[in-house]
């Protein structure tokens, strides 16, 4: 009987010392997206991309020799409940990487969290440029472009095509604010002939969009600017084209085929432009090849957000493998004026405020599309970096190192 309880012992002690062995073998990556919730969808396509990128990597042998873990984690949109969750990451499971591309009040949020816990928080779609402005830190890397540098890429499109009379709309808060704000001063820049004549404000998640469409139609403008995303892009197109709003709309997400599905109708989206940093029509060969084998894979296709997170987790992982280490300043100094070559083109981690440098592609909604049966973008070309970047010395960033 001694016998057996010492092996019980020996048993029970090797299996509590393999326990540490199996997680310093993995490395975590928590996404914290809303999960549930009317921005659910959203949510669920960017952590999608998160998690392919992790079973590329995977399948190529691992990232230091490791298998890369991705936790989801519902932020339900709200900066604290995600704050509150990724604290208990940190503490709980030695997590030191998180990612998200849903809500800049979030992100915002996480960010100083990150900087406290010494963690690193990476956005793919929390797009306040104040995040990488004023509010810098060395613990927060944006992958994906910010607030000035997509307003300043579609105030280039609109001051291209010539439009004089210029509406625009936006939800009520950071992200929106930010984005207007920098689409006026750009605009003005490229065309100072061309005036603003409505400036408009919602709160995010607004169910009945009439009293805004009323004055949209009213200031008679030639195109309508809009940074709105998910279910508010969706309603505002939904109901402000039966109302007789048929100016030609440019938006950050108009490439969105949820929101093409929920107009129900290809008329009331096609010509419809957008520019975004990913897009299923880049015409590069790296993009070619990576749809083919997403569409393989998946029996769908990367659009938009998948493509945009699962870029910016090998952008993370390429900066892993450059440190050879997980220890986080030697990640943040590993990731500094660091270029991913991927399918959207040369993506440069700029040190001064972890801002990513990166080119846009322009999208136009057509009928016809070698994608989908409704209505869906076509390649419109393309902005370098160069022309939508804004100097570190205007950005309000100081970094502390």
């Amino acid at each position: 009987m001694k016998k057996i309880f010492g092996l019980a012992v020996l048993s029970v002690l090797l299996l509590a010392l393999a326990v540490p062995a199996v997680a310093e073998d993995t490395i975590k990556i928590a996404a914290m997206e809303p999960l549930s919730g009317s921005f659910k969808d959203i949510g669920e396509r960017y952590l999608d991309g998160v998690v392919y990128a992790a079973k590329v990597i995977n399948e190529n042998g691992g990232l230091l020799g490791k298998k890369v873990e991705v936790i989801p984690v519902d932020s339900e949109l709200k900066p604290d409940v995600a704050t509150r969750k990724a604290q208990n990451l940190i503490l709980r499971d030695n997590v030191k990487f998180f990612c998200g591309g849903t809500g800049s009040s979030v992100g915002a949020a996480m960010e100083q969290l990150a900087e406290r816990q010494n963690a690193i928080m990476i956005s793919y779609g929390m797009a306040a440029a104040s995040m990488t402005g004023e509010k810098c830190s060395k613990n927060f890397f944006r992958t994906c472009g910010n607030t000035d540098q997509q307003s300043y890429a579609l105030a280039a499109l609109v001051a291209k095509k010539g439009y004089k009379r210029v509406a625009i709309i936006a939800q009520d808060y950071s992200f929106g604010q930010e984005a207007l704000a920098a689409f006026k001063r750009r605009l003005a820049k490229l065309n100072p002939s061309a005036e603003i004549v409505a400036e408009l404000y919602h709160p995010a998640g607004t169910k009945d969009f009439a009293p805004y469409v009323s004055q949209l139609i009213a200031a008679k403008p030639d195109a309508i600017f809009t940074p709105n995303w998910g279910n508010d892009l969706t309603l505002l197109l939904k109901q402000g084209r039966p109302m007789g709003m048929k100016q030609v709309v440019l938006s950050y997400y108009i490439n969105d085929e949820f929101t093409i599905q929920a107009m129900g109708d290809d008329s009331l989206m096609i010509g419809n432009m957008g520019a975004e940093v990913y897009t299923l029509s880049i015409p590069t060969d790296k993009n070619k090849e990576f749809v083919a084998k997403f569409y393989k894979d998946k029996g769908y296709y990367p659009t938009w957000l998948r493509g945009k997170s699962f870029m910016s987790t090998m952008f993370w992982a390429e900066a892993v493998k450059k440190a050879g280490t997980t220890d986080i300043p030697a990640v943040i100094k590993a990731w500094e004026g660091l270029t991913y070559d991927g399918p959207a083109g040369l993506w440069t981690m700029r040190a001064c405020d972890h801002q990513a440098q990166v080119p846009f592609w322009y999208t136009e909604i057509v009928k016809e599309n070698p994608f989908f049966k409704h209505a869906f973008e076509a390649s419109a070309g393309m902005v370098p970096a160069e022309d939508v970047s804004v100097p570190c010395a205007e950005t309000g960033c100081k970094m502390k190192k």
